[in-house]
Protein backbone atom coordinates (compact mmCIF):
# COMPACT_ATOMS: atom_id res chain seq x y z
CA UNK A 1 0.00 0.00 0.00
CA UNK A 2 1.52 3.88 -0.96
CA UNK A 3 1.68 6.35 1.58
CA UNK A 4 -1.12 8.14 0.12
CA UNK A 5 -3.14 4.91 0.48
CA UNK A 6 -2.63 4.55 4.14
CA UNK A 7 -3.29 7.99 4.74
CA UNK A 8 -6.58 7.77 3.13
CA UNK A 9 -7.35 4.80 4.79
CA UNK A 10 -6.44 6.49 8.38
CA UNK A 11 -8.73 9.44 7.28
CA UNK A 12 -11.58 7.00 6.21
CA UNK A 13 -11.09 5.70 9.23
CA UNK A 14 -11.21 8.64 11.57
CA UNK A 15 -14.88 9.44 9.54
CA UNK A 16 -16.43 6.42 9.83
CA UNK A 17 -15.30 4.59 6.38
CA UNK A 18 -16.33 7.86 4.32
CA UNK A 19 -13.23 9.04 1.71
CA UNK A 20 -13.43 12.66 1.26
CA UNK A 21 -14.50 14.39 -2.04
CA UNK A 22 -10.83 14.59 -2.83
CA UNK A 23 -10.10 11.34 -2.38
CA UNK A 24 -13.00 10.17 -3.98
CA UNK A 25 -11.42 11.94 -6.92
CA UNK A 26 -8.16 10.86 -6.61
CA UNK A 27 -9.53 7.27 -6.82
CA UNK A 28 -10.32 7.93 -10.75
CA UNK A 29 -9.13 5.04 -13.48
CA UNK A 30 -6.27 5.46 -14.66
CA UNK A 31 -4.90 4.43 -17.97
CA UNK A 32 -1.66 3.81 -19.90
CA UNK A 33 -1.15 4.75 -23.39
CA UNK A 34 1.47 3.45 -25.83
CA UNK A 35 2.70 7.31 -27.56
CA UNK A 36 4.26 5.17 -30.35
CA UNK A 37 1.51 4.03 -31.62
CA UNK A 38 -1.57 6.00 -30.40
CA UNK A 39 -1.16 8.60 -32.21
CA UNK A 40 -3.38 10.82 -29.41
CA UNK A 41 -0.70 11.29 -27.59
CA UNK A 42 1.00 13.43 -30.61
CA UNK A 43 -1.68 15.60 -30.62
CA UNK A 44 -1.89 16.44 -27.09
CA UNK A 45 1.76 17.28 -26.77
CA UNK A 46 0.95 19.59 -30.22
CA UNK A 47 -2.09 21.68 -28.79
CA UNK A 48 -0.80 21.81 -24.65
CA UNK A 49 0.96 24.82 -24.15
CA UNK A 50 3.37 23.03 -21.35
CA UNK A 51 4.66 20.60 -23.57
CA UNK A 52 7.95 20.61 -24.62
CA UNK A 53 10.19 19.01 -27.84
CA UNK A 54 11.11 16.18 -25.17
CA UNK A 55 7.42 14.97 -24.55
CA UNK A 56 7.42 14.61 -28.76
CA UNK A 57 6.80 10.64 -29.86
CA UNK A 58 9.80 11.82 -32.52
CA UNK A 59 12.11 12.33 -28.76
CA UNK A 60 10.53 8.56 -27.50
CA UNK A 61 11.33 6.96 -30.17
CA UNK A 62 14.78 7.67 -30.58
CA UNK A 63 14.87 6.80 -26.87
CA UNK A 64 13.69 3.30 -27.49
CA UNK A 65 15.97 3.03 -30.16
CA UNK A 66 18.64 3.88 -29.11
CA UNK A 67 18.56 2.78 -25.20
CA UNK A 68 15.84 -0.13 -25.53
CA UNK A 69 13.75 1.96 -22.96
CA UNK A 70 10.10 1.67 -22.61
CA UNK A 71 8.03 5.00 -23.48
CA UNK A 72 4.34 4.85 -21.66
CA UNK A 73 2.29 7.46 -21.50
CA UNK A 74 -0.55 7.15 -17.93
CA UNK A 75 -3.83 9.27 -18.40
CA UNK A 76 -7.72 9.64 -16.98
CA UNK A 77 -8.98 9.95 -20.33
CA UNK A 78 -10.45 6.78 -21.77
CA UNK A 79 -9.79 4.94 -24.81
CA UNK A 80 -12.30 6.69 -26.67
CA UNK A 81 -11.41 10.11 -26.29
CA UNK A 82 -8.93 12.32 -26.84
CA UNK A 83 -6.43 12.80 -24.28
CA UNK A 84 -7.12 15.52 -22.23
CA UNK A 85 -3.83 14.79 -20.16
CA UNK A 86 -0.95 12.74 -19.90
CA UNK A 87 2.04 11.80 -17.80
CA UNK A 88 5.44 10.41 -19.45
CA UNK A 89 7.77 8.04 -18.92
CA UNK A 90 9.89 5.92 -19.67
CA UNK A 91 10.52 2.17 -18.06
CA UNK A 92 13.85 1.40 -17.72
CA UNK A 93 15.13 -1.75 -17.28
CA UNK A 94 18.74 -2.52 -16.22
CA UNK A 95 20.75 -5.63 -14.79
CA UNK A 96 23.25 -3.13 -13.42
CA UNK A 97 21.32 0.05 -12.30
CA UNK A 98 17.91 -1.70 -11.91
CA UNK A 99 14.31 -1.02 -12.85
CA UNK A 100 12.96 2.27 -12.26
CA UNK A 101 10.39 4.61 -14.33
CA UNK A 102 11.50 7.99 -15.20
CA UNK A 103 10.11 10.83 -17.30
CA UNK A 104 12.54 11.09 -18.87
CA UNK A 105 16.02 9.57 -19.40
CA UNK A 106 17.92 12.27 -20.86
CA UNK A 107 16.04 14.71 -20.82
CA UNK A 108 16.17 18.52 -19.60
CA UNK A 109 12.51 18.42 -18.30
CA UNK A 110 9.38 16.71 -18.88
CA UNK A 111 6.08 18.76 -16.94
CA UNK A 112 3.47 16.71 -16.35
CA UNK A 113 0.52 17.74 -19.14
CA UNK A 114 -2.27 17.65 -16.75
CA UNK A 115 -3.29 19.36 -13.32
CA UNK A 116 -0.65 20.24 -10.78
CA UNK A 117 -3.16 18.91 -8.17
CA UNK A 118 -6.14 16.81 -8.33
CA UNK A 119 -5.19 14.86 -12.02
CA UNK A 120 -1.13 14.26 -11.01
CA UNK A 121 -1.94 12.59 -7.69
CA UNK A 122 -4.26 10.57 -9.31
CA UNK A 123 -1.52 9.54 -11.58
CA UNK A 124 1.19 9.09 -9.09
CA UNK A 125 -1.53 7.17 -7.12
CA UNK A 126 -1.28 4.96 -9.72
CA UNK A 127 2.63 4.67 -10.13
CA UNK A 128 2.67 3.81 -6.46
CA UNK A 129 0.86 0.70 -7.21
CA UNK A 130 2.50 0.10 -10.44
CA UNK A 131 5.97 0.90 -9.02
CA UNK A 132 5.18 -2.02 -5.83
CA UNK A 133 3.54 -4.65 -8.90
CA UNK A 134 6.98 -4.63 -11.04
CA UNK A 135 9.56 -3.78 -8.56
CA UNK A 136 10.54 -0.74 -9.44
CA UNK A 137 13.64 0.99 -7.61
CA UNK A 138 12.26 4.14 -7.64
CA UNK A 139 9.86 6.82 -10.06
CA UNK A 140 11.66 9.98 -10.71
CA UNK A 141 9.62 13.47 -12.52
CA UNK A 142 11.17 16.38 -14.08
CA UNK A 143 8.73 19.10 -13.54
CA UNK A 144 9.86 22.96 -15.22
CA UNK A 145 6.80 24.62 -12.36
CA UNK A 146 7.65 25.22 -9.09
CA UNK A 147 3.75 24.18 -8.06
CA UNK A 148 4.51 20.94 -8.95
CA UNK A 149 6.82 20.57 -6.13
CA UNK A 150 4.84 21.73 -3.67
CA UNK A 151 2.71 18.54 -4.65
CA UNK A 152 5.02 16.00 -5.10
CA UNK A 153 6.66 16.76 -2.19
CA UNK A 154 3.54 16.15 -0.66
CA UNK A 155 3.22 13.10 -2.08
CA UNK A 156 6.39 11.68 -0.53
CA UNK A 157 8.54 13.10 -3.00
CA UNK A 158 12.15 13.77 -2.32
CA UNK A 159 14.33 16.94 -4.72
CA UNK A 160 17.06 14.59 -5.95
CA UNK A 161 18.59 17.04 -8.14
CA UNK A 162 19.12 21.20 -8.30
CA UNK A 163 19.57 22.72 -11.70
CA UNK A 164 19.34 26.36 -13.28
CA UNK A 165 17.20 26.76 -16.73
CA UNK A 166 18.69 29.58 -18.58
CA UNK A 167 15.89 30.58 -21.42
CA UNK A 168 16.47 33.64 -23.61
CA UNK A 169 13.59 35.96 -24.50
CA UNK A 170 13.42 35.68 -28.83
CA UNK A 171 10.26 38.62 -29.05
CA UNK A 172 12.28 41.81 -29.52
CA UNK A 173 13.83 42.56 -33.02
CA UNK A 174 17.57 40.85 -33.79
CA UNK A 175 19.12 43.86 -32.79
CA UNK A 176 17.83 44.25 -29.61
CA UNK A 177 18.40 40.71 -28.68
CA UNK A 178 21.74 40.68 -29.97
CA UNK A 179 22.35 44.33 -27.65
CA UNK A 180 20.96 42.57 -24.65
CA UNK A 181 23.69 39.85 -24.79
CA UNK A 182 26.95 40.37 -22.87
CA UNK A 183 29.33 42.83 -24.86
CA UNK A 184 32.89 40.73 -24.30
CA UNK A 185 31.28 37.32 -24.18
CA UNK A 186 29.36 37.18 -26.94
CA UNK A 187 29.20 40.21 -29.25
CA UNK A 188 32.84 40.36 -29.78
CA UNK A 189 33.22 36.82 -30.15
CA UNK A 190 30.33 36.21 -32.96
CA UNK A 191 32.24 39.44 -34.48
CA UNK A 192 35.62 37.85 -34.47
CA UNK A 193 34.31 34.55 -35.72
CA UNK A 194 32.77 36.38 -38.60
CA UNK A 195 36.33 38.01 -39.26
CA UNK A 196 38.55 35.22 -38.76
CA UNK A 197 36.42 33.71 -41.55
CA UNK A 198 34.46 31.53 -39.89
CA UNK A 199 31.77 29.97 -41.67
CA UNK A 200 28.54 27.67 -40.83
CA UNK A 201 27.02 24.57 -42.33
CA UNK A 202 23.85 23.27 -41.50
CA UNK A 203 22.66 19.74 -42.38
CA UNK A 204 22.02 15.68 -41.66
CA UNK A 205 24.07 13.96 -43.46
CA UNK A 206 26.27 11.70 -42.50
CA UNK A 207 29.84 13.36 -43.23
CA UNK A 208 28.19 16.43 -40.98
CA UNK A 209 27.15 14.12 -38.16
CA UNK A 210 30.56 12.37 -37.82
CA UNK A 211 32.42 15.55 -37.77
CA UNK A 212 30.11 16.88 -35.11
CA UNK A 213 30.34 13.29 -33.05
CA UNK A 214 34.03 13.63 -33.02
CA UNK A 215 34.17 17.27 -31.78
CA UNK A 216 31.87 15.43 -28.96
CA UNK A 217 34.20 12.99 -28.16
CA UNK A 218 37.01 15.41 -27.55
CA UNK A 219 34.69 17.80 -25.45
CA UNK A 220 33.53 15.13 -23.18
CA UNK A 221 37.10 13.81 -22.69
CA UNK A 222 38.06 17.18 -21.61
CA UNK A 223 35.47 17.06 -19.05
CA UNK A 224 36.81 13.70 -18.47
CA UNK A 225 33.61 11.85 -19.26
CA UNK A 226 32.07 9.54 -21.50
CA UNK A 227 29.97 11.03 -24.81
CA UNK A 228 26.53 9.58 -25.81
CA UNK A 229 26.21 6.68 -28.46
CA UNK A 230 26.51 8.31 -31.56
CA UNK A 231 23.32 6.51 -32.64
CA UNK A 232 21.66 8.96 -29.96
CA UNK A 233 22.64 11.47 -32.47
CA UNK A 234 22.00 9.55 -35.32
CA UNK A 235 18.50 8.63 -34.13
CA UNK A 236 17.45 11.90 -33.03
CA UNK A 237 18.35 13.21 -36.11
CA UNK A 238 16.23 10.29 -38.21
CA UNK A 239 12.88 11.02 -35.25
CA UNK A 240 12.89 14.13 -35.04
CA UNK A 241 12.78 15.43 -39.09
CA UNK A 242 13.14 19.19 -39.31
CA UNK A 243 12.65 19.52 -35.63
CA UNK A 244 16.37 18.85 -35.21
CA UNK A 245 18.83 21.42 -36.28
CA UNK A 246 22.76 20.19 -36.88
CA UNK A 247 25.08 23.29 -37.27
CA UNK A 248 28.57 22.90 -37.98
CA UNK A 249 31.05 26.20 -37.48
CA UNK A 250 34.27 25.12 -40.22
CA UNK A 251 37.81 27.60 -40.24
CA UNK A 252 38.25 27.05 -44.06
CA UNK A 253 37.95 22.99 -43.68
CA UNK A 254 38.32 22.41 -40.48
CA UNK A 255 35.89 21.63 -38.15
CA UNK A 256 35.73 23.69 -34.53
CA UNK A 257 32.71 23.94 -33.46
CA UNK A 258 29.12 22.37 -33.42
CA UNK A 259 25.31 22.20 -31.51
CA UNK A 260 22.63 20.50 -31.75
CA UNK A 261 19.43 22.52 -31.52
CA UNK A 262 15.68 21.26 -31.53
CA UNK A 263 12.68 23.35 -32.49
CA UNK A 264 9.30 23.02 -31.25
CA UNK A 265 6.25 24.90 -31.52
CA UNK A 266 6.91 28.15 -29.99
CA UNK A 267 10.64 27.57 -28.51
CA UNK A 268 14.01 26.52 -29.64
CA UNK A 269 16.21 24.17 -27.65
CA UNK A 270 20.19 24.50 -27.52
CA UNK A 271 20.64 20.64 -26.05
CA UNK A 272 23.71 20.04 -27.46
CA UNK A 273 27.19 21.65 -28.25
CA UNK A 274 31.40 20.77 -29.00
CA UNK A 275 34.38 22.57 -30.30
CA UNK A 276 38.10 21.93 -30.39
CA UNK A 277 39.79 23.03 -27.70
CA UNK A 278 42.60 24.28 -30.30
CA UNK A 279 40.26 26.93 -31.67
CA UNK A 280 38.54 28.37 -28.80
CA UNK A 281 39.79 32.01 -29.44
CA UNK A 282 37.87 32.10 -32.55
CA UNK A 283 34.46 32.19 -30.56
CA UNK A 284 33.26 29.35 -32.67
CA UNK A 285 30.28 28.36 -30.46
CA UNK A 286 28.36 32.33 -29.60
CA UNK A 287 28.91 32.49 -33.47
CA UNK A 288 26.69 29.00 -33.83
CA UNK A 289 24.52 30.12 -30.99
CA UNK A 290 23.84 33.43 -32.02
CA UNK A 291 23.49 32.25 -35.90
CA UNK A 292 20.76 29.69 -34.37
CA UNK A 293 18.97 31.99 -32.01
CA UNK A 294 18.79 34.28 -35.18
CA UNK A 295 17.37 31.35 -37.13
CA UNK A 296 14.93 30.26 -34.76
CA UNK A 297 13.55 33.78 -34.17
CA UNK A 298 12.70 33.42 -38.06
CA UNK A 299 11.09 30.63 -38.02
CA UNK A 300 8.81 31.49 -34.94
CA UNK A 301 10.35 30.66 -31.83
CA UNK A 302 9.84 32.98 -28.75
CA UNK A 303 11.80 31.32 -26.56
CA UNK A 304 15.65 30.19 -27.14
CA UNK A 305 16.34 27.19 -23.91
CA UNK A 306 19.64 26.96 -23.50
CA UNK A 307 18.93 24.07 -21.59
CA UNK A 308 19.83 23.11 -17.54
CA UNK A 309 23.21 23.64 -15.58
CA UNK A 310 24.02 21.89 -12.05
CA UNK A 311 24.55 24.03 -9.79
CA UNK A 312 28.14 23.50 -9.66
CA UNK A 313 29.10 23.97 -13.11
CA UNK A 314 30.03 27.48 -12.12
CA UNK A 315 32.05 27.61 -15.33
CA UNK A 316 28.49 26.83 -17.88
CA UNK A 317 26.35 28.90 -15.35
CA UNK A 318 28.84 32.30 -16.36
CA UNK A 319 28.65 31.20 -20.25
CA UNK A 320 24.56 31.45 -19.93
CA UNK A 321 24.63 34.24 -18.02
CA UNK A 322 25.73 36.05 -20.79
CA UNK A 323 22.87 35.24 -23.15
CA UNK A 324 20.62 36.08 -20.59
CA UNK A 325 21.05 36.82 -16.42
CA UNK A 326 17.84 35.30 -15.51
CA UNK A 327 17.78 31.88 -14.92
CA UNK A 328 14.37 29.32 -12.98
CA UNK A 329 15.38 26.60 -10.57
CA UNK A 330 14.67 23.31 -12.03
CA UNK A 331 14.47 20.50 -9.70
CA UNK A 332 13.79 16.72 -9.83
CA UNK A 333 12.18 15.07 -7.71
CA UNK A 334 12.07 11.22 -6.63
CA UNK A 335 9.86 8.22 -4.67
CA UNK A 336 10.28 6.89 -2.64
CA UNK A 337 12.16 9.36 -0.36
CA UNK A 338 15.77 8.64 0.04
CA UNK A 339 17.52 12.01 0.61
CA UNK A 340 20.77 9.83 0.44
CA UNK A 341 20.69 8.94 -3.49
CA UNK A 342 21.64 12.52 -4.06
CA UNK A 343 25.03 12.41 -2.66
CA UNK A 344 25.15 8.83 -3.95
CA UNK A 345 24.97 10.34 -7.63
CA UNK A 346 27.55 12.66 -6.93
CA UNK A 347 30.09 10.33 -5.83
CA UNK A 348 29.28 8.09 -8.49
CA UNK A 349 29.85 11.21 -10.93
CA UNK A 350 33.59 12.10 -8.82
CA UNK A 351 34.25 7.92 -9.70
CA UNK A 352 33.55 8.19 -13.35
CA UNK A 353 35.45 11.12 -14.19
CA UNK A 354 38.27 9.78 -12.33
CA UNK A 355 38.50 6.19 -14.26
CA UNK A 356 37.46 8.54 -17.58
CA UNK A 357 40.15 10.69 -17.01
CA UNK A 358 42.81 8.28 -16.97
CA UNK A 359 41.16 6.73 -20.31
CA UNK A 360 42.69 7.15 -24.06
CA UNK A 361 40.07 9.13 -25.76
CA UNK A 362 39.74 6.11 -28.55
CA UNK A 363 38.08 4.43 -25.70
CA UNK A 364 35.50 6.81 -24.49
CA UNK A 365 32.90 5.81 -27.30
CA UNK A 366 32.74 2.34 -26.30
CA UNK A 367 32.49 3.21 -22.94
CA UNK A 368 29.53 5.35 -23.43
CA UNK A 369 28.05 3.12 -25.67
CA UNK A 370 28.00 0.41 -23.09
CA UNK A 371 26.81 2.37 -20.18
CA UNK A 372 24.33 5.20 -21.04
CA UNK A 373 21.54 3.24 -21.30
CA UNK A 374 22.02 1.93 -17.46
CA UNK A 375 22.39 5.25 -16.54
CA UNK A 376 18.97 6.66 -18.18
Amino acid sequence: MSLVDEAAQQRSQANGGALTKKEQNSSVRVYEVDPLRDHRWQSLVDRHPRAAIFHHVGWLEALRRTYGYEPVVFTTSPPESDLQNGLAFCRIRSWVTGRRIVSLPFSDHCAPLCDPQEEFESLIRHLYADRVGQQWKYIEVRPVQQNFGDTAEKLGFHAVAKYFLHRVDLEPAAEEIFRRVDKNSVQRRVRRAEREGVTEVCGKSERLLRAFYRLMVRTRARHSLPPQPYAWFRNLLDCLGQAADLRLAYLKNVPVAAVLVFHFKDTSYYKYGCSDQRFHNLGAIPFLLWRAAVHAKSRGSRTFDLGRTEEHQQGLVAFKNHWTPLSESLTYWVFPSEPSRTSGREWKLRMVKRVCGLMPVRLLSAVGTLTYRHIG
